[in-house]
């Protein structure tokens, strides 16, 4: 990949084919003092006034694509990171190989809590195996109440809810939810009645003195996978209805919709949600309504069948970072008399884990 000039035309050459750069692209993209703040490289110029833009002289030297536009702006462009933009380096999709897992996971992404932990190539390897695997534990984290709000900050911001800034999870008296029992929950995403659901969920391990109450983890989007090569017609159907989930509190109602699998533009897996709880299922015809119910409950079974469901036990000073837009969690059932079981949890949403690794690659990886 390259870049190349031909009569003060700029083409980029990938090997395959050439594209020709727009002059006002690389306008834009002026990095000189005088027209991009040096701290929070935003402009201070509006490029949308600009008209006409014409590249009048071009020359290449070295790493170095030197240009002088038609309104007078001279400016040196760091042919790396053109190119890095054709080949979008900086998603973070791109930059982190996905590994979609199943019940053959046998070592999984640990790290050890430690003084200046945010701020360490450690918190840097930590959020690049959490893109990898979706989920990872800090372990040796302090057991104090509250501390997961401290831990989240320093990733980003806590999503609030109508639960707070965090909740507790042990068993209660007329509970509002069923994690706030001792029954077991099956394999479900968190909130998909929200708008928008929560994107990553923290859950901090306080006390645990019961034998049962283990947590459990499948990776949707291997499901998904696996669904789509075993029966392609189940996917799609998935894939194409919007099913409602709602809420219900005596302060709140809470509704929001979405297919069970959803994807990008680009047809790649964007989400799963799944909580057969709270879902209710639009009024279709009855042929595609059988279709659709045989379609739930066969990923239901995969979500529940142990080919694809990792489980561990939660200690105190643990900590499980997992994404509720690609994973499934649930609980084996306890019993509240052998002792205390209390975990805490919370919410942040990708800006958050991303902005932050993005931060930690300017560190590390440069």
């Amino acid at each position: 990949m390259k870049i190349e000039v031909n009569n003060n035309t700029i083409i980029f050459n990938n090997n395959k084919k050439k594209t020709e750069i727009h002059p006002l692209w690389l306008r834009e993209r002026v990095n000189s003092k005088e027209y991009l703040d040096q701290k929070t490289e935003q402009r201070l110029f509006d490029p949308s006034f600009l008209e006409n833009i014409k590249i009048i002289d071009a020359i290449i030297k070295g790493n170095i694509l030197e240009l002088t536009f038609s309104d007078g702006v001279h400016s040196k462009f760091q042919i790396n990171k053109l190119t890095s933009e054709f080949i979008d380096k900086n998603n973070l999709l791109n930059t982190v190989k996905i590994n979609l897992w199943n019940s053959s996971l046998k070592k999984y992404p640990k790290y050890n809590y430690k003084k200046n932990f945010f701020k360490s190539k450690e918190m840097y390897n930590l959020l690049k195996s959490f893109y990898k695997y979706g989920f990872v534990i800090i372990k040796n984290l302090p057991t104090k109440n509250n501390f997961i709000i401290n831990f989240a900050n320093s990733i980003g911001n806590v999503r609030p809810t109508n639960f707070g800034e965090f909740f507790n999870v042990k068993s209660l008296p007329n509970p509002n939810d069923l994690a706030y029992t001792s029954l077991p929950l099956s394999p479900h995403t968190d909130n998909p009645y929200r708008k928008p659901i929560p994107c990553i969920q923290l859950l901090h391990c306080i006390e645990n003195e019961v034998s049962g109450g283990r947590s459990t983890l499948v990776d949707g989007f291997k499901v998904a996978n696996y669904l789509k090569k075993i029966n392609p017609s189940f996917f799609k159907i998935l894939t194409k209805i919007k099913v409602k989930f709602k809420f219900t509190d005596k302060n709140v109602v809470l509704e929001n919709a979405g297919p069970l699998i959803e994807l990008d533009d680009n047809k790649n897996l964007k989400q799963v949600r799944f909580s057969t709880r709270l879902d209710f299922v639009p009024i279709l015809k009855k042929n595609d309504l059988e279709l659709y119910y045989k379609a739930r409950k066969k990923i239901s079974d995969l979500y529940n069948s142990n080919k694809f469901k990792i489980e561990f036990k939660l200690m105190p000073g643990d900590l499980l970072m997992m994404d509720n837009y690609r994973l499934l969690h649930g609980r084996t059932a306890y019993n509240p008399n052998e002792g205390k079981r209390f975990l805490q949890g919370c919410y942040i949403d990708y800006d958050s884990s991303e902005g932050k690794l993005r931060h930690l690659k300017r560190n590390f990886d440069n």
